[in-house]
């Protein structure tokens, strides 16, 4: 690791939120994000299990799902305001005491509809869970920000991992597992949170007048467009159900930047007092940092459509377990975290332009050998392909997150990465539920689910080839110039 440049993967003796990295601290970064992001797919391979338990169809066990991922990302709306008024840590801390109460609550649901509610409380706590952690995980100071091999590996594993978890418990016990397994290790979580030093990630920095107004149209707005979203992914994007709030949701989400520019930037330390808007959106109107933003949720929605499509494939037309599907997904997960954490080692003296061009070209290569996936592939086969493509990932997300984050000072941690989680779940939601819109669509057609799968990933691969022409517009200037050192 270079020492003057602005990396996600250190390994030193200190994590980059200056706090101790041992085991205990660790897990208590790790665990939040990790527990969140597992259940926003675990619960997948469980729909069949819970509706035969609860006597209900599987279009209402599905807001189990659904309910859950609307809650996650309506609660981004107050996570930045909070962190501000009561302290990275603090928050962070009761998130997970939270998220851990709504687990049991899920596990011990008498019925459909009571689970249902359950799983918006539990999506709305965790909703703080993974940008908190981010600025922990990327610390104080430019120079110093760095996320651990362990972190890199287990946070980009989690998502490939949930259908695989959600299998095994639900095979050893049943579906209530995969909500009770979260009480002790959250109840640990929790504990191991309270040795995290005062200040990490940045603390509190004022008394902040609370900005109802303005939470109340931002979280209306993300509701909104993420229901559309969802829906247009189920019902076509052309119903009502989806364009009805989406286009609702766009025009709250627009009022609501004109209303946080009317209110100016966030206080600032030695301010005590002075109103802001629950989220700063000043970063989005700087050139490098939205362009950058933009291409992670481009590389992401890439990477992860995939990622849902192929277990539904192996499953459908493979004939094959849910668990083995997951298995398949899970070298991809392992690879990913350590290209993440190794690749802005290997390429500290290349720049980020020619970094994340190269990155996205690898990208679309490997998702044009989606065309080579067929009936009879074997499996190690579509493990190899996943594994392969995801080795790209550590070739864009680093340099990006890296050109984002190394000018900011500590007190704007809080803003970037929840505003960064907003743009990867809008991105996310659009992106995946037209990719598989189209993957639906096609598997009607003459040539079924295996012509279906092949034209996705062609489209797959030229929404790579955009996001190469896009890192064109990039500063050209050395991962190791980002922290201004």
């Amino acid at each position: 690791m270079t020492p003057r440049g602005t990396t996600l993967g250190g390994t030193g003796p200190r994590a980059g939120t200056g706090v101790a990295a041992g085991a205990v601290v660790q897990y208590a970064m790790l665990a939040g994000p990790l527990l969140s992001m597992l259940d926003s797919s675990v619960v997948n391979v469980a729909a069949e299990p819970i509706a035969r338990s609860l006597h209900a169809p599987l279009d209402t066990v599905q807001w189990t799902v659904s309910g859950y991922l609307l809650a996650l990302g309506t609660g981004l709306a107050g996570t930045a305001y909070l962190a501000r008024r009561y302290g990275t840590r603090r928050l962070y801390r009761a998130s997970l005491a939270a998220f851990t109460a709504a687990s049991a609550l899920c596990a011990l649901a008498p019925g459909i509809a009571a689970l249902i509610a359950f799983r918006a409380v539990q999506g709305l706590v965790a909703a703080p869970l993974v940008p908190l952690a981010m600025s922990m995980l990327l610390g104080k100071s430019g120079k110093g920000r760095s996320v651990s091999p362990a972190a890199g590996i287990l946070l980009f594993a989690a998502p490939a991992l949930g259908p695989t978890v959600g299998g095994a418990l639900i095979g050893a016990a049943s579906w209530r597992l995969i909500f009770a397994i979260n009480v002790p290790l959250g109840a640990l979580a929790t504990c191991a949170a309270g040795r995290l030093a005062q200040g990490a990630g940045g603390d509190r920095s004022g008394d902040y007048e609370f900005d109802l107004p303005g939470l109340v149209l931002l979280a209306a707005g993300l509701l909104l467009v993420l229901l559309g979203a969802n829906e247009g992914g189920t019902d076509g994007w052309d119903a009502a159900a989806c364009l009805g709030p989406l286009v609702a949701g766009a025009v709250l989400l627009a009022v609501y930047g004109r209303w946080a520019d009317g209110r100016g930037r966030p206080a600032r330390p030695g301010r005590p007092g002075r109103s802001g808007s629950p989220l700063d959106l000043s970063l989005a109107r700087q050139p490098v940092a939205a362009l950058s933003m933009g291409l992670c949720a481009l590389a992401s929605v890439v990477t992860w459509a995939a990622v849902f499509l192929l277990p539904v494939f192996v499953q459908s037309v493979q004939g094959r377990s849910a668990l083995a599907a997951g298995v398949a997904m899970a070298p991809q997960g392992l690879v990913t975290g350590l290209s993440t954490v190794l690749g802005s080692r290997v390429l500290t003296r290349v720049t980020v332009r020619s970094t994340v061009c190269a990155g996205f070209l690898v990208l679309g290569a490997g998702s044009l050998l989606l065309v080579l996936v067929g009936p009879g592939t074997p499996l190690w086969a579509i493990a190899l392909l996943l594994a392969v493509r995801s080795v790209s990932i550590g070739l864009v997300i680093s340099p990006l997150l890296a050109a984002l984050t190394g000018p900011l000072e500590p007190s704007r941690m809080g803003d970037a990465s929840t505003l960064f989680n907003v743009v990867q779940r809008i991105a996310g939601s659009f992106g995946i539920g037209l990719l598989v819109s189209l993957y639906t669509a096609a598997s009607h057609s003459a040539g079924g689910p295996v012509h279906a799968l092949h034209l996705t990933g062609i489209v797959i691969a030229c929404v790579a080839g955009a996001g190469a022409v896009g890192a064109l517009w990039l500063p050209a200037v050395a991962n190791t110039s980002l922290a201004g050192g």
